[in-house]
């Protein structure tokens, strides 16, 4: 009986539901996948990558050229005084003109109107005359006295009649007395050249005359050769107007 009884009971243990084991776990649901955005993040990458490599290699890769820092009207040159320098990055397909070339630029004319801010290209200028029409040059050479001081390319001036052995003190001021009360033989002259005492070029005609030129209208450029011709014509800057619109 006792025997009996033991192996039922046995029986009844292994008839029981089993139990899971410690290490059997439930499936779990796979992940998403996303190959589009993973491609896009490389190709990202890549590109910013890309931009900085290009922008250290023109950083590296940059010329001096020559820049416009007052207007240029057409028949003009450019002087120390209405250019300067800055940096740029090099490219064969644009035409600059380095500031290593300036002293050849200087004898050349702009052909239109360059304003200020221009960076300067070669086929703004040109070698030959491109003064607009019914304009002409005059060329003078001043002693002290005949021009004010500080007188620059792009002023706008009246040029008087005096005396050849007039004041020689230097200034707008004494231009005025020596000229009177007469008439201008030119009303209004623009100045395009004359020398800014920072370049190799001959600045003096003589140790005392300074040479200025004027562009003109063609009306006026005999009676403005002839006084100057005899060294009686002076210079007085008319106030408010000038090239740059200053």
């Amino acid at each position: 009986m006792k025997i009996q009884e033991r192996t039922g009971a046995g029986s009844g243990r292994s008839a029981g539901p089993a139990q899971p084991s410690v290490g059997d776990r439930l499936p779990t649901a796979p992940r998403e996948r996303k190959p589009a955005l993973a491609a896009l993040a490389v190709l990202l990458i890549l590109l910013g990558a890309l931009g900085a490599t290009t922008l250290v290699l023109q950083a590296g890769n940059r010329i001096e050229v020559i820049k416009v820092t007052a207007d240029i009207q057409p028949g003009e040159s450019v002087s120390n005084s209405n250019v300067t320098s800055v940096m740029v990055a090099a490219d064969d397909s644009i035409n600059y003109v380095k500031w290593s070339q300036l002293a050849t630029l200087k004898t050349f004319k702009a052909k239109t109107t360059i304003y200020k801010d221009t960076v300067v290209m070669g086929q703004m200028f040109d070698k030959g005359s491109t003064l607009a029409a019914g304009k002409a040059v005059v060329g003078l050479s001043l002693k002290e006295g005949q021009y004010p001081a500080g007188l620059k390319v792009g002023d706008v001036v009246a040029a008087y009649r005096v005396s050849s052995n007039g004041s020689s003190t230097t200034g707008s001021s004494s231009s005025s007395s020596s000229a009177g009360g007469d008439s201008p033989i030119v009303g209004q002259a623009k100045v395009s050249y004359v020398p800014d005492g920072k370049s190799g070029d001959s600045e003096f005609v003589s140790s005392t005359n300074l040479a200025v030129t004027l562009t003109v209208n063609s009306d006026d450029a005999a009676a403005l050769a002839q006084a100057a011709a005899t060294n009686s014509v002076a210079l007085v800057l008319v106030p408010g107007v000038s090239s740059n619109g200053n």
